[in-house]
């Protein structure tokens, strides 16, 4: 078990976090890379789905009919200088293997079509389904630790000094490529390229979050000790009691804190209401819980 205390370089607690379940990382690396290739072959090259410098790609090979893999490969090693200037040695050497395996899993992936027949369904379906299948795959490259490298640097970037989650970073930063290719595709193809990027960030950050399987609830009330007995005793929950300080009035006021499973989250806001009408609560997912008695 690694124990942290402040003489530990902080370094040495990441090195330790990396080196965990290696192998499930890498598999999850390895399988995110190949779905990621086999989506764009099979789903966004066809429909001319335009996002990240596989976007480039695409451009570039409509308009000069480049291998789009090839296009992937220079502007991912490009990018990855950017990134050793911006996030550093140790963040970087994570993206070095995805920037040449992608374009790789791309090119080895490219006769897919010629297997897998999906001439007959609908565009919209075809746009669905494939940005599903990129946001899941996206979503496992980056939950292991590894990114694909091209634009993913530039989300990483954004969503490190920015603030962002890599999903909402995915939203600016592919932003500008998205518009692009209305110049070449026209406006369908730029609507179809708005949607599958909407639902390849919110994909990645459920693959990178989880699904929340339970809520928890801050609650604010006068009675307190009469909520607090409730849900010990008739909901079999713990809470726990936080000391809050009003910023507006300047009194202490206890606040509740109690994390409870997402189908019982009805019942639970009614019952709070019922005992205090006036109780002001705050609610969050909790996309883990861990520890406790």
């Amino acid at each position: 078990m690694f124990k942290f205390n402040k003489k530990i370089n902080p370094d040495d607690l990441v090195k330790y976090v990396y080196s965990k379940k290696k192998l499930v990382r890498y598999a999850q690396f390895l399988v995110g890379v190949l779905l990621l290739a086999i989506a764009f072959n099979l789903f966004m090259l066809p429909s001319q789905v335009v996002y990240g410098i596989s976007g480039v790609g695409i451009i570039l090979n409509n308009i000069f009919n480049v291998d789009a893999s090839y296009v992937i490969l220079v502007g991912s090693l490009l990018l990855l200088l950017l990134s050793f200037a911006t996030l550093g040695f140790q963040k970087s050497k994570n993206t070095i293997v995805g920037s040449i395996l992608y374009p790789i899993m791309v090119k080895l992936t490219e006769d897919i079509c010629s297997y897998v027949d999906i001439g007959s369904a609908e565009p919209l379906v075809i746009v669905l389904f494939g940005a599903v299948l990129c946001g899941f795959g996206a979503g496992l490259v980056f939950k292991s630790g590894f990114t694909t490298g091209g634009t993913d640097i530039l989300n990483q970037i954004v969503a490190k000094y920015r603030k962002k989650s890599i999903g909402n970073a995915m939203l600016w930063t592919d932003g500008l490529i998205v518009i692009s290719g209305v110049f070449v595709f026209g406006w369908t193809k730029l609507m179809y390229s708005l949607i599958s990027l909407y639902i390849i960030s919110i994909m990645a950050d459920k693959v990178i979050l989880g699904i929340s399987q339970s809520k928890a609830f801050y609650i604010i009330t006068n009675n307190d000790e009469e909520i607090k007995q409730f849900i010990m005793r008739e909901l079999n929950h713990g809470v726990t009691t936080l000391e809050g300080h009003g910023g507006f009035t300047g009194k202490h006021q206890p606040v509740l804190m109690c994390i409870v499973p997402t189908s019982e989250y009805f019942v639970f806001k009614e019952c709070i209401h019922s005992i205090d009408p006036q109780a002001f609560f705050v609610v969050t997912d909790s996309y883990e819980v861990y520890g406790g008695a």
